[in-house]
């Protein structure tokens, strides 16, 4: 009763009331410290009331914990030293990461918390000595990696077609090998070494990704913007289209170009994935992201719809003319492709002077260029704009997110050899087996005398302001013969308000 009474509080809108009356309960624990203390008893989602408060984005309630979990190592003048407990926060030895539950929350004021202390310590500790070194060999690797796949799809096995042409439009000159013709020469082996790099990287891939689908849970694990959920959703459907190339170059089917060229879109669309290890490019992915996922997909849907209807008219339109003189709609998937051109403007309007082209034509093209290019491009433009507005205000808020989610993401999947635990622990200091972070403070006590001095000017202000007010009520029937202009009392207040001030300084001093 006692834990779900904590949990409640957490949720609670008066921080105060609320920070009070969790005091008090844990008065009452009997096991403060100890494997059974209230603190630590998980509800139904697996949060602690502290995990909880992190997801929620209360930072009254997070920065009162801290405050119950730090210790003051030393303190010298306006120096003081402190070791704040990592216990929960840490995602070194988490199944359920506090670092990877904020990133993963909807809430924005969640992200908050990443700039409150230890957090913020902790994170810059993790990604300065760990964290970023490790990405930028990874992303280096990941860049090599590709440029070996690039040249195993330009070098791949052909030879000249035997066959002849079935159409006049039919423009192949070269065919895919059997098998049994692929791996015969030497240069034919030393792509094989780079098929062969190509292929265990795509194994490797999928082995990384499937334990925290399995983890995590597809739906979180994808639909995540910030822990990068587009990204491996592309990099897992590369891997599957390599491991489908090399199903059909060991079975000499044809058709291979098919996934082997989705695979070069992807792998290097993938490469994207690595701009969020800088804070000049990472706040542009996320962009991106939204963009794609946001604004672009609510418009192919419209898109779709006006391109289905005009590439069926023009096919109509142009079915009983010669496709020799405009061959741009002698089909109806050409004439879809060539509609979808047209809606981007990539290609001018197809016309043929030569010949006499038919009047529904110029009368469709010209309606197809008002509602397309005119009306609906711009339409996206405006949504994409007002998307980027929305993110730029966010723009260092999300890279900070993106840096924490990257370093959770290495930190698990690294050896533990390569990423030691970060922190001090608390035998040397003599508080138990639990990890510290050391954390070095710098007050100024000026700051916060001037702060009470500013203080003391703004009240003393208010209150002569106040009764200036009454005074004026008070003479309001008498003001032939006494006028207390504005002018007269803000000289008054200011001269009392001054004095008062000045006494204050020369008191302290």
């Amino acid at each position: 009763i006692g834990n779900t009474v904590l949990h409640i509080l957490v949720l609670q809108p008066n921080k105060t009331f609320a920070c009070h009356m969790y005091s008090l309960i844990l008065a009452y624990d009997r096991n403060k410290e100890g494997p059974g203390s209230l603190e630590l008893i998980p509800n139904k989602e697996g949060l602690t009331p502290f995990k909880l408060a992190g997801v929620e984005g209360n930072t009254v309630m997070f920065q009162y914990l801290m405050q119950k979990r730090k210790h003051n190592l030393w303190s010298f003048g306006p120096l003081t030293t402190v070791l704040y407990d990592l216990t929960e926060i840490d995602s070194w030895a988490e199944d359920q990461s506090f670092l990877e539950l904020i990133v993963s929350t909807k809430k924005r004021e969640a992200r908050q918390i990443l700039d409150l202390t230890p957090v913020k310590e902790l994170v810059s500790l993790k990604w300065n000595m760990y964290g970023r070194p490790y990405f930028c060999f990874l992303a280096l690797f990941y860049i090599l990696y590709m440029v070996c796949f690039t040249m195993c799809c330009v070098y791949r096995p052909l030879k000249p077609r035997t066959g002849n042409k079935t159409s006049s439009r039919d423009n192949t000159i070269y065919v895919q090998k059997m098998l049994q013709e692929s791996y015969v020469t030497y240069e034919d082996e030393l792509r094989l070494v780079g098929e062969l790099i190509t292929v265990i990287g795509a194994v490797v891939i999928l082995i990384l990704e499937i334990p925290d689908i399995l983890r995590v849970g597809a739906a979180k694990y994808f639909g995540q913007t910030i822990l990068g959920g587009p990204f491996h959703i592309i990099v897992i459907t590369y891997a599957c289209m390599i491991l489908v190339t090399m199903v059909m170059r060991l079975t000499s089917t044809t058709g291979e170009v098919v996934p082997m060229s989705f695979a070069l879109v992807l792998g290097w669309c993938n490469v994207m994935y690595f701009a969020r290890g800088f804070q000049m490019l990472g706040p542009f992915t996320i962009m991106i992201q939204k963009m794609i996922f946001g604004d672009l997909m609510r418009f192919c849907w419209l898109m779709a719809v006006v391109i289905l209807g005009f590439a069926s008219a023009f096919y109509i339109i142009f079915q009983t003319e010669n496709p020799e003189n405009l061959g741009q709609f002698y089909n109806y998937p050409m004439s879809l492709f060539t509609t979808f051109e047209l809606f981007l403007t990539i290609i001018d309007g197809p016309a043929n002077y030569d010949v006499d082209l038919p009047f529904m034509y110029s009368v469709v093209y010209f309606a197809f260029a008002i509602i397309a290019t005119l009306l609906m491009l711009n339409l996206l433009i405006a949504m994409m704009g007002d998307t980027h507005w929305r993110v730029a205000h966010e723009r260092d808020e999300l890279w900070r997110a993106q840096v924490v989610a990257t370093t959770v993401m290495l930190e698990r999947k690294l050896p533990r050899c390569l990423w030691p635990r970060s922190g001090i622990c608390g035998r040397e200091y003599g508080l138990g087996d639990r990890w510290y972070l050391r954390v070095q403070d710098r007050v100024d006590p000026n700051k916060h005398k001037m702060m009470r001095y500013t203080e003391a000017f703004k009240a003393q202000d208010r209150d002569n302001y106040e009764k200036g007010l009454e005074k004026l009520e008070i003479n309001s029937n008498s003001l032939c013969k006494k006028d207390p202009s504005p002018l007269s009392l803000s000289r008054n207040t200011s001269r009392t308000s001054s004095h008062r001030g000045w006494e204050i300084l020369r008191r302290n001093t």
